[in-house]
């Protein structure tokens, strides 16, 4: 008789990672390949971060605080919340899935946009629920209503990726205000601010108030981005004290190991850092949107780190695809993403984005 495994697996659709295979991040950079695939800073953590890492690397041996006490205390100082109020964990990923896993029985229904997030299709198959997708309006945003005209008696979970990885859209505070006054109490709507700090419609900490105000709302947000640290995997939820505990009682322990932690809790308080790389960012967001759309190619003004660009007609995804990485510049392909005909490239040093516009002309061809 041989092994069977749960039918589960069948639903899941796998994870597409943007790093070149087989490839360390060092070998990548001496290769000189343009990295642009996974959405990560170009730009280096902060010296005293760097430090920090170093010490607690020093510390090995010993396992790190289960608890992420030091981390999630400069978290409730930097945003002026109670500790108890925040979930810290191995990237934001590890959040959604311990939420789909301690809130969803099965048949529950998990309500989200597509395209977006390409993490929220595991929630369904792993926790039993019912997914729920609603696509996106024009302009490539969330459409509230048609995702508020979804929810019934048995939605458990609505996820707002905002702004909307692969999309870059991104819908002002004040709208996110307006869902959650017609959610349901029963709902826990999930507002999965990845790159909050990269928008130009609200301050960052503007859904925080929303938050004090709506016991049933959930923010995401990681370090995996404007703090430079993706490869350590850190992320954290603003969240009542109930979520927390809920989310913690199904994940491992010691899910954010020592170095991760630490690099975290030193990067929180480097704010004019933040402030710089999200500058940076922005002026390589204008210069890559503007080169992009004078090759006559369409792409939503993105308020994250990255660009969605629509390819014509005539052109095909895989090739153009290809044609860049024959050109030493790696992009994610949009169809893994849901959105089949498009490319996702996030924004790199200016060397990287002008070799990348480079190269995309050349694929592209004239006209």
């Amino acid at each position: 008789m041989s092994v069977t495994y749960s039918s589960r697996l069948e639903a899941i659709p796998g994870y597409t990672a943007g790093v070149p295979k087989g490839k360390a991040p060092e070998a990548i950079a001496e290769a000189g390949i343009a990295q642009l695939a996974s959405n990560e800073s170009p730009f280096a953590p902060h010296p005293k971060v760097v430090e920090a890492i170093a010490r607690a690397a020093a510390a090995s041996n010993r396992y790190p605080d289960p608890a992420a006490t030091l981390l999630r205390r400069r978290l409730a100082d930097r945003f002026d919340v109670d500790p108890a109020e925040i979930a810290v964990a191995n990237g934001s990923c590890e959040i959604l899935l311990a939420a789909a896993e301690a809130l969803c029985e099965p048949g529950a229904e998990i309500v989200y946009a597509w395209p977006s997030f390409s993490i929220y299709p595991y929630l369904a198959p792993l926790s039993g629920g019912r997914e729920i997708r609603v696509p996106l309006a024009d302009g490539d945003v969330h459409d509230l209503d048609a995702m508020v005209a979804e929810v019934t008696a048995a939605t458990q979970l609505l996820i707002v990726c905002n702004p909307n990885n692969p999309t870059g859209t991104h819908l002002p505070a004040e709208r996110i205000g307006e869902l959650m006054e017609r959610l349901p109490d029963h709902v826990v709507a999930i507002v999965d601010e990845a790159y909050v700090e990269f928008q130009a419609h609200d301050d960052p900490d503007t859904t925080l108030d929303l938050r004090r105000r709506h016991p049933n709302l959930v923010l995401l947000r990681t370090f995996s981005k404007c703090y430079g640290l993706a490869g350590l995997r850190v992320g954290y939820a603003l969240c009542g004290a109930r979520f927390r505990a809920a989310v913690d009682a199904v994940r491992q322990p010691f899910s954010v190991n020592a170095v991760a932690q630490a690099a975290a809790a030193e990067a929180i308080l480097h704010q004019d850092d933040v402030a710089k790389r999200v500058g940076q960012t922005i002026a390589e967001r204008i210069f890559v949107t503007e080169g992009v759309r004078e090759l006559g190619l369409r792409t939503p003004d993105s308020h994250a780190n990255f660009s969605w660009i629509r390819l014509g007609d005539d052109d095909d995804e895989g090739e153009v695809v290809a044609a860049l990485g024959d050109r030493g510049v790696v992009v994610r392909p949009g169809t893994p993403l849901g959105g089949p005909g498009h490319i996702r490239v996030s924004y790199g040093t200016r060397v990287e984005n002008e070799r990348f516009l480079d190269a995309l002309a050349a694929a592209i061809g004239p006209g």
